[in-house]
């Protein structure tokens, strides 16, 4: 289907072809490198409602149910990210990431032209759809990571693409391209001052609201055995301690600032080891807190260690 110079197409009707390690649509003459999905090995340690009312939000009950369009709310390092590719693969769908900054521009998230240098004298124009448009094409889910990062002017571009009509118009290749079927979008969110407030038109698309919130301490005592399987328990039982702690006093610390605190205290506890010394982890445990989140936070985990020692 054609509008004037535009042409229309359905993600389904369209031939992928594999070349080497890349795949390609050729649309109308126009031939578009895709780009590739994104693989992390890992099992999910979180909250399984989460997951549940996010897949919830895509689910279609028949192919005019359009599936919603969510994101994930929270402080950084809660695990918006995370939730979202986990939730994605249960789904059995190839993943794609988007990283939003504050100068994404519409050719970004769509169709960017690409110069390709032959030789000296000869260069070739190369049309590379985003990760978004590759999630469209194939049928696959689109993490629009830190997505109020991102400017009005290239949001204005998803408007169709986040409601009933799925589809997004790329000016520079000439083509309207209609969402595949299984095509599933979510944006994450980060509750920061940096980040710029969505559109009105854009935000009344972006439904429902998850938010994520740091977890218990038992859930975060399992995120940080599943991401340090090396680490030294103990140092691990003073990070959880540290991190309730810290929670208490409403400090916007996150399961990620523990797993950096308790990886460096596992290195300099090794690398003294190594060296034919000992290191209290304790003493390994303040170190890595006050070089990774400063002095004044360390006050927790010293704290922590005072009681445990005048006991």
């Amino acid at each position: 289907m054609s509008d004037g110079n535009k042409t229309h197409v359905k993600a389904e009707d369209l031939q992928i072809e594999t070349v080497g390690e890349n795949q390609y649509v050729t649309i109308q003459g126009v031939r578009i490198r895709l780009a590739r999905p994104y693989e992390l090995n890992f099992n999910y340690i979180g909250n399984r409602k989460l997951v549940n009312q996010l897949k919830a939000a895509w689910y279609s009950v028949s192919d005019s149910d359009t599936p919603m369009n969510p994101r994930l709310i929270g402080k950084p390092g809660v695990g918006k990210t995370v939730l979202a590719y986990a939730a994605a693969k249960m789904l059995g769908l190839p993943v794609y990431f988007f990283q939003a900054t504050s100068d994404t521009n519409p050719n970004d998230v769509l169709i960017n032209p690409v110069v390709i240098e032959i030789s000296k004298e000869q260069s070739r124009v190369e049309y590379v759809a985003s990760a978004l448009i590759t999630a469209m094409i194939v049928g696959g889910v689109i993490v629009f990571d830190e997505g109020n990062r991102m400017q009005e002017k290239a949001w204005a571009s998803l408007a169709p693409l986040l409601d009933s009509r799925r589809y997004v118009e790329s000016v520079t290749a000439g083509i309207v391209i209609r969402a595949h079927k299984n095509f599933r979008y979510v944006a994450t969110m980060n509750e920061d001052a940096s980040c710029f407030d969505l559109p009105e038109y854009i935000k009344s698309r972006l439904q429902p609201q998850i938010l994520c919130q740091a977890p218990d301490k038992s859930e975060e005592r399992r995120i940080l055995e599943a991401n340090l399987p090396h680490a030294h328990p103990v140092v691990l039982d003073y990070v959880v301690d540290f991190l309730e702690a810290a929670h208490r006093e409403n400090e916007d610390l996150s399961v990620r600032d523990g797993v950096h605190i308790a990886h460096y205290a596992g290195k300099l506890i090794d690398f003294e080891a190594d060296s034919g010394r000992q290191m209290d982890p304790a003493e390994a445990c303040v170190l890595s807190v006050e070089q990774i989140l400063g002095i004044k936070t360390a006050r927790y985990i010293k704290q922590i260690i005072w009681k445990e020692r005048a006991a």
